[in-house]
């Protein structure tokens, strides 16, 4: 089967000239800012074991709740059956040091990328499994209690006769009313 192209896009070539600007311009910045590195260096490490302090991500029974922040305090609460996907990634700086970033895309949320993603996880693929597994167990949990039992289907079926009978009676009732009037 082919496709029928409706319109091709053509891409103009002043993005090049845009991309050498733009380097450029990055290059000059960092020349700049080369001699402020020990400074930037220093507040960075003042500053990183506060954030860190800060951030934590706990897996409840239902939900996992991610916090962080010092100045501006997040709290992001997910629920599980809304995770669509738990992705691991891990870039070459990062595969230097040894880290994975953890990230979470859930059902109905908007734009691309990941709801919040978690840099330096402990054991990064053993939390995600445990995440996996919860969501999994939730899901289980969701499709016993939805199949009613032999013992809970007749308990409803006495529970739908009874309100029915009591519904006879009352229309019985209005009857007479509306025959004695």
């Amino acid at each position: 089967m082919t496709k029928h192209i409706l319109k091709s896009a053509s891409f103009d070539y002043k993005v090049k000239q845009y991309w050498m600007v733009t380097a450029t311009l990055f290059a000059m910045l960092a020349l700049i800012t080369i001699p402020l590195i020990p400074i930037i260096l220093l507040i960075v490490w003042l500053v990183g074991g506060r954030i860190l302090a800060a951030m934590s991500a706990d897996l409840l029974s239902q939900k996992l709740v991610v916090k962080r922040g010092i100045l501006f305090k997040e709290e992001k609460s997910i629920p599980l059956e809304k995770i669509t996907d738990v992705g691991l990634s891990q870039g070459p700086l990062m595969r230097l040091f040894g880290l994975y970033r953890l990230s979470f895309e859930t059902a109905g949320q908007s734009g691309n990328g990941a709801l919040v993603s978690l840099l330096g996880v402990v054991n990064a693929s053993e939390f995600r499994e445990a995440i996996l597994e919860q969501k999994n167990i939730l899901a289980n949990q969701g499709k016993t209690s939805q199949q009613p039992t032999e013992q809970s289907e007749k308990e409803l079926l006495r529970a739908l006769t009874y309100s029915v009978k009591n519904i006879e009676q009352m229309l019985l009732v209005l009857l007479d009313e509306k025959q004695q009037k």
